[in-house]
């Protein structure tokens, strides 16, 4: 995001209150984001405090995850997926961030991602980055990296193929489109360190598992975890 559009942002907001993205009302004073209602009756998964659970189930068998999950349900219909689809779409990264923090608060109050020791955020494409102008998955791990006291690597991991959307696949060729589309430039800066992958969405996983899997073969002494910002429920098989 250029030091331009951040500007007009800023000077937007002093003529427009900004809104809660959930629900759209204004935000008060001291409110950040998202209102405080919303964030009450958030449908948080709680899967950060487990190191069994429906998101690390996924990777079993796919490619040994250390760590896995997500931090709230990614419900159609729902005032969240319109925050989702804010910064994922319409250029609201300052939630992502913001949502970062809040999800990075809880993985370190769990106590089962402290010897996290890098952050790396799903890479986007050059050619679909430079189309949206910023990767949101980078702005959540920024605000997930802040709040664990470690630092963001952008430059390790890079998407090598500029594979079509998931969310148009079927779910049987969703692995078979991200298949070889991650490759590692630094695997030295990987080696024997625990890396946080992190990313926005996650539905089947297979993203993520391709990502996670390219860089264990690059960096075989190192740990992946995953940390995604939505899950879906009815993919993970959670009953509402």
């Amino acid at each position: 995001m250029s030091i331009l559009n951040e500007l007009m942002a800023d000077v937007a907001a002093l003529f427009v209150p900004p809104r809660c993205p959930v629900c759209g009302e204004p935000l008060l004073m001291g409110e950040r984001a998202v209102c405080s209602f919303c964030r009450a009756t958030a449908p948080l998964t709680g899967f950060w405090r487990e190191a069994d659970n429906p998101v690390a189930s996924k990777f079993w068998g796919l490619v040994p995850v250390y760590r896995a999950s997500g931090f709230l349900y990614y419900l159609h219909g729902s005032g969240w997926r319109q925050l989702i689809h804010g910064f994922k779409y319409r250029g609201a990264w300052r939630t992502a961030r913001a949502m970062g923090e809040w999800y990075g608060r809880c993985l370190a109050e769990s106590g089962l991602y402290d010897d996290v020791d890098v952050v790396v955020p799903l890479p986007l494409h050059p050619l679909k980055r430079c189309r949206r102008g910023y990767n949101q998955s980078e702005y959540i791990a920024e605000g997930i990296a802040a709040q664990l006291g470690v630092e963001v690597d952008r430059r390790s991991v890079r998407r090598k193929r500029n594979t079509a959307s998931q969310a148009l696949k079927p779910r049987r060729e969703r692995a078979r489109n991200v298949e070889d589309a991650f490759a590692v430039r630094h695997p030295d800066r990987l080696e024997g360190r625990h890396v946080l992958l992190v990313d926005d969405v996650m539905t089947t996983g297979s993203t993520l598992a391709a990502c996670a899997s390219a860089i264990l073969q690059a960096a075989p002494g190192c740990r992946v975890s995953v940390a995604a910002l939505a899950v879906s429920r009815r993919e993970l098989g959670v009953k509402a």
